[in-house]
């Protein structure tokens, strides 16, 4: 390589950024590109126009140079394709995806939006709508999203990467469900998600544009390569079929043979340089000997490299059906494609003969008869009418049909013989023509041939022959041709141009009378423009070329309109997007002193051959003459730049094509490796700096290459450093620095959710390999933490201050409370969502340094706080309305193991701790009150479980503890105070509700009635139903957790409410029990007046028998056990129905039935020495008997029902049931201890 400082040669380029090649003048091809004359006098300097005028011609030359200097690295360029020997295509390379844009965003956003509108077929589940509702809301809708597709580094697998790994978390923590796996949900989810990003897109259209998207990131053909770099460079079509013909890339031989002279003219070079000693600046003065080494064996490797290609013969570029501009340079092609066939060139002409009249038949008698034949070669003859001789005029039309492009038409003119012999009429003139599409229309008078024995030596028709154009054949007519390939003689023929599909055109030439073409040549690839006149060529004035890769074809016509014509059809044709402009036009326009037509092209290049000095320039130049460093920094910045902008999502990587002509490049050229990785850094470092996406994967590979290199290492087999590279790597590897701690301060950023996929963690490794004095030391993983630490201290006030810029906080010091409180839980929210993409997305890359994370997240909540403190500040005293603001982040810090109880989590107790306090306190003062007032004011109606003031008291006391339970307080120790106050306070409240119910129990009971008319009030049973919902609540609101150790003296106290409850319970059921055998001992005093030896037994038994002659006396006894029975009987309905708990009430149930019996054995006991009165008998049989039955209907058991008790009084009424019977005459009348279980009622 020369040395740029010392580089004098008019031919060889400096080294700055953008070089500027000292060639040659050449001879420009477009008149209206000449900027400057210096025979031309130059305007006046005082007026401004000729200012304008001087600054538009020094731009107009800088565009000249820069072109130039595009077309020589071009030439290059089609050399490194054309003969490549010793690069290949890669095929390891990771194949990137379609990158998405701002429109393809947007429809995304719109299909989205429309299915959580419910406008699609899709079904899907609630909780699948909820997943894919976060996703629009947290992802598509984010700015970071959009930022990323601007920067050109997003594709549909980063958005649907993201979308699985949001529901992958969200289907983990749903519960199991039999029979359906999670990862079958997963499956299923997924599948509805495709559904939904595609939308309405056929799904034909999606694999095949997938499919060449995968062709165009895999191996390329020579002629996609040709086109990739017309494309990077901005040359145009056929400037590249110039340089293609000019440099013969086609010809085999003579590459290897410009390869040969290239590797002689480096021998030279290097020999030169060790001759004059024009090195360059090196970081150590030996270097120069082995820098001459290293030139020799780089040329002599590149020599092996050749030797060892096989010896090919030339070969010819095969001919491609036509492609559409869109996909042209994606389609790879079949390397099997044929080119046309003369069969497959197809045209069909109709033609119409029209014969008006004859002029000069004067030797035929007036009244004979005459008449015309017409017919078209090869096909049938029609006939004319006939007519008289004095007046041959037709107009007879026939119509043909022929394939003939060159058809032959016959007219022969006939007369009737008359002659008994004769066998055919008698001919009397024919004519001969050749119709073509482009001739008249119009009837026209042709001369007729005659036979030598005719008078009529002036005879002519007049006819005319229409021949209409087929759709496909495009323009026709009479041209001069000479090609390489085709038509290798000059000389005049015919030609259609012929349309054989949408994008296939032939230039076929035609004989007369043949259908198919002598010759053909598919207009595929050429260029076709306006050229001069040939020399040596005889024929044709008006020239024109076709021009494509090793083929020329010169066309020639008679006349300019003509050559108009067929250039502008044949540039329709041929599809260019070069625009011939004719020759006269251009001088025309010069003349007057306009300006360049608007479709002339700008180019250095003619496809004139007096004008081809520019391109003999460009292919002659001696590669050996150019500082190749300069131009492939241009090369590889404009391919860089290409590669961004493509659809692919590349992030800085180049297509395997591009590396395949770079790498080869480099090679041919003598391109160092570090100074190609510099640039290459330098170019992607700008990219960056434009928020562009690169990979730092990349970034490290050629930074470590590099410094490898810088540090002597020999990565590429150079062991020489100059002093500009070591120069450029420490500019390099400042802005490196600098640049990867910026985006690790933004990395929410620059590294959005995580896309791509890795990259967080590998520009940290990157800056510690920049961070790295040389490469053998590792950077100390100490001063790497702290460094990290202040990057992330710096992140979390970016990422706040972004936070609350997205959030448009509009609440200031002067808005109310509540609406300030509103927007701190909004942006606390917020808040929460950052740490948790932190979490979910970043944290890995941090995994070496997760304390350095935690301080990241304090101080970001430690910027939260100002503001959340503010406020809370001005919210009034005894407002409850920011629990929920406690509640939103404290149940996001306690399942965090790192923010958990840390810096900000304190902080957010002890400001909610006296709040907390301060709501029990109140809350347990409003209960008191709500208990003795509501106990005061009590109706007693039944409300659900008991009465309106016992279930408002348990609904408060549940909601206060439900309440400080879904607090979640952190702190273990306040968060067992709270619950055992909470405990207590209910304890102390059940036990005040207790107390009063009890109290308005016995109230009433002492107003109730001691007869037979008392029924139990629903009162009584709703203070019943009160009690028993107390013990219920009890064991929910009174309980400590079994979790917690229960102290003896917290036991003791519960304990204590359990039997308060248990023995208020037990006395509300014995007094009600006393209430009922009140009333029985009523009826057993009534009895008593009965006892044998009394008085008052005689009395009323005489009363009874004296009644009985003169009415009808109810039976004895029966009367007062009805009564009893119906009391017992709705008493017992009563309590059934009203009483919420079985259990009490057949409590009650077993008690009074035990202290009934009890209550008739102590009476029956008490008359053991007297004889039952047949009355006192009846009506005991009948209330034991009913009373046994009714009591066993109501579930009061066996062991209950038959007592002691109840047998002893079973077999005292059995044996006064039999005294009776036997000392009465009338008996008990159906009354009896056995048949009493059948009597009804």
């Amino acid at each position: 390589m020369l040395d740029p400082s010392s580089s004098e040669s008019e031919e060889e380029l400096p080294p700055e950024e953008n070089p500027s090649i000292k060639v040659k003048p050449v001879k420009i091809s477009n008149p209206e590109k000449v900027t400057s004359d210096k025979r031309k006098p130059p305007d006046s300097p005082g007026l401004a126009p000729a200012d304008d005028d001087k600054s538009e011609q020094e731009r107009i030359q800088k565009e000249e140079a820069d072109r130039k200097i595009k077309l020589q690295i071009y030439v290059f360029v089609l050399r490194c394709i054309a003969y490549p020997f010793n690069a290949k295509q890669p095929t390891d390379m990771a194949r990137r995806q379609q990158k998405l844009n701002k429109q393809q965003l947007q429809a995304i956003k719109e299909r989205f939006h429309a299915f959580l509108r419910g406008e699609t077929q899709i079904v899907a589940d609630e909780a699948f709508c909820n997943a894919i509702r976060s996703y629009y809301e947290g992802f598509l809708k984010s700015e970071r999203v959009a930022r990323m597709v601007q920067g050109g580094g997003c594709s549909a697998n980063d958005f649907r990467e993201v979308f699985k790994k949001n529901i992958e978390r969200r289907v983990r923590s749903l519960p199991e469900i039999d029979g359906l796996s999670k990862e079958t949900v997963l499956s299923s989810w997924i599948t509805k998600y495709d559904a939904i990003y595609r939308g309405d897109e056929d799904m034909r259209r999606h694999s095949h544009r997938s499919h060449l998207s995968a062709v165009s990131e895999l191996i390329l053909s020579k002629e996609q390569l040709y086109e990739m770099f017309q494309q990077i460079l901005g040359i145009k079509k056929f400037e590249h079929q110039l340089l293609y013909n000019a440099c013969q890339l086609d010809n085999v031989d003579e590459q290897a043979a410009q390869i040969r002279r290239e590797l002689d003219g480096r021998l030279q070079l290097a020999e030169k340089i060790t001759r004059e000693r024009r090195y360059p600046k090196f970081v150590s003065g030996d270097m120069e000997a082995l820098y001459t080494e290293e030139l020799r064996a780089s040329v002599n490797l590149l020599m092996a490299n050749l030797e060892s290609q096989p010896v090919a013969k030339d070969f010819k570029p095969k001919i491609k059906p036509k492609l559409t501009p869109m996909n042209s340079f994606l389609d790879m092609g079949e390397e099997g494609d044929l080119p046309l066939s003369k069969s497959d060139v197809v045209l069909s002409f109709t033609l119409e003969i029209v014969i008006m009249e004859v002029q000069g038949l004067k030797s035929m008698a007036p009244n004979k008869i005459v008449y015309c034949t017409m017919e078209v070669e090869g096909g049938e003859k029609l006939q004319t009418d006939q007519a008289e001789a004095s007046r041959p005029q037709w107009g007879t039309q026939g119509d043909f049909t022929t394939t003939h492009p060159l058809p032959v038409v016959k007219v022969k003119l006939f007369t009737e013989s008359t002659g008994v012999l004769a066998l055919e009429d008698k001919e009397l003139g024919r004519v001969l023509l050749n119709p073509t599409t482009n001739g008249p229309k119009a009837a026209e008078l042709h001369k007729m041939v005659v036979p030598k024995s005719s008078q009529d030596s002036e005879l002519k028709i007049k006819l005319a022959v229409r021949m209409d154009k087929p759709p496909n054949m495009k323009h026709s007519g009479y041209l001069y041709a000479l090609g390489q390939r085709v038509w290798k003689r000059w000389k005049r023929r015919y030609f259609v141009l012929v349309q054989v599909s949408q994008y296939t055109f032939a230039m076929c030439s035609y004989r007369e009378k043949k259908s198919e073409p002598q010759e053909l040549m598919q207009l595929e690839g050429y260029t076709v423009d306006y050229s001069d006149p040939q020399p040596g060529l005889q024929g044709g004035r008006m020239f024109f070329s076709a021009v494509k890769e090793g083929d020329q074809v010169v066309f020639a016509s008679d006349d300019e309109q003509d050559r108009v014509l067929w250039v502008q059809a044949m540039y329709r044709a041929t599809g260019q997007s070069y625009k011939p402009v004719a020759p006269t036009q251009n001088q025309r326009q010069n003349c007057r002193g306009g300006g360049p037509q608007r479709d002339a092209p700008v180019s250095l290049l003619s496809l004139e051959r007096t004008q081809r000095q520019g391109v003999e320039e460009l292919i002659s130049a001696d590669p050996c003459r150019f500082d190749h460093a300069s131009l492939f920094r241009l090369l590889q910045r404009h391919t860089l730049t290409h590669r961004m902008n493509d659809s692919f999502s590349c992030l800085g990587w180049f297509s395997p094509g591009q590396v395949f002509v770079l790498d080869e490049y480099c090679a041919r050229y003598g391109v160092r490796g570090c100074h190609r990785h510099l640039c290459y850094l330098r170019d992607l470092l700008e990219f960056m700096e434009k928020d562009m996406m690169v990979d730092p994967t990349l970034l490290h590979y050629s930074y470590a290459f590099c410094a490898s290199h810088v540090n002597g290492n020999k990565p590429d087999g150079m062991g020489t450093v100059t002093q500009e590279e070591k120069e450029q790597f420490e500019e390099i590897r400042g802005r490196l620095r600098t640049l990867l701690e910026n985006q690790i301060v933004h990395f929410r950023y620059c590294f959005p959710f995580g896309r791509p996929e890795g990259a967080l963690k590998a520009t940290l490794s990157l800056l510690e390999r920049v961070l790295m004095k040389d490469i053998n030391t590792p950077f100390p993983q100490d001063e790497m933490r702290k460094l990290v630490q202040k990057c992330l201290e710096k992140a979390a006030f970016v990422n706040y201050s972004q936070l609350t810029d997205y959030a448009q906080i509009e609440a200031t010091s002067q808005a109310a409370p509540a609406k300030r409180l509103e927007e701190t839980m909004r942006l606390g929210e917020l808040c929460m969502d950052v740490l948790q993409q932190n979490d979910e997305h970043h944290s890995e890359a941090f995994a070496w340094w997760p304390e350095v994370m935690t301080e990241h997240a304090e101080i970001f909540l430690s910027l939260y706080t100002v503001d959340m403190d503010a406020t809370l500040h001005v919210q009034p005293p005894d407002s409850w309305d920011s629990f929920p603001l406690f509640q939103l982040l404290n149940n996001f810090l306690r399942t965090d193991h790192y923010l958990c109880n840390g810096t900000f989590h304190k902080h957010l107790q002890e400001h909610f701790i006296p709040m907390v306090v301060r709501y029990i306190d109140l809350m347990e003062s409003s209960i008191a009150q709500s208990i003795h007032r509501g106990f005061e004011q009590e109706t007693w109606q039944s409300v659900n479980n008991g009465s309106s003031t016992s279930e408002d008291l348990f609904w408060k006391l549940d909601a206060l503890q439900i309440f400080v339970m879904d607090l979640h307080w952190p702190e273990p120790e306040f968060a067992k105070h709270l619950e055992q106050r909470l405990k207590l306070m209910a304890s102390d409240m059940v036990e005040a509700c207790v107390k009063r119910t009890k109290a308005a129990f016995h109230s009433k009971m002492q107003k109730a009635s001691k007869s037979t008319d008392f029924r139990v009030s629903l009162s009584v049973c709703t203070m019943f139903n009160v009690l028993m919902d107390a013990k219920r609540q009890c064991s929910k609101l009174c309980v400590l957790d079994q979790g917690q150790e229960i102290d003896q003296q917290w036991q003791q106290y519960h304990s204590k409410i359990d039997v308060l409850i248990d023995e208020a319970i037990k006395e509300m059921i014995s007094t009600l029990v006393s209430k009922f055998v009140a009333v029985l001992d009523g009826i057993l005093s009534k009895l008593s007046r009965y006892d044998e030896g009394t008085l008052f037994s005689s009395i009323l038994s005489f009363t009874v028998k004296a009644a009985a002659k003169y009415v009808d006396v109810p039976t004895p006894g029966t009367d007062v056990a009805d009564t009893y029975i119906t009391f017992v009987r709705q008493n017992q309905d009563i309590l059934r129905d009203h009483v919420n708990e079985e259990v009490y009430t057949e409590k009650v149930f077993d008690q009074w039935y035990s202290t009934s019996m009890k209550a008739v054995c102590v009476w029956l006991t008490d008359r053991l020495d007297l004889q039952l009165h047949v009355y006192q008998l009846k009506t005991l049989i009948k209330i034991v008997k009913k009373s046994y039955r009714d009591f066993r209907l109501q579930g009061v058991l066996d062991g209950t029902l038959n007592s002691k008790n109840y047998e002893t009084v079973y077999n005292r009424l059995t044996v006064e049931e039999a005294t009776l019977s036997v000392s009465a005459s009338e008996g008990l009348q159906g009354i009896s201890m056995r048949d009493s279980d059948e009597e009804e009622g």
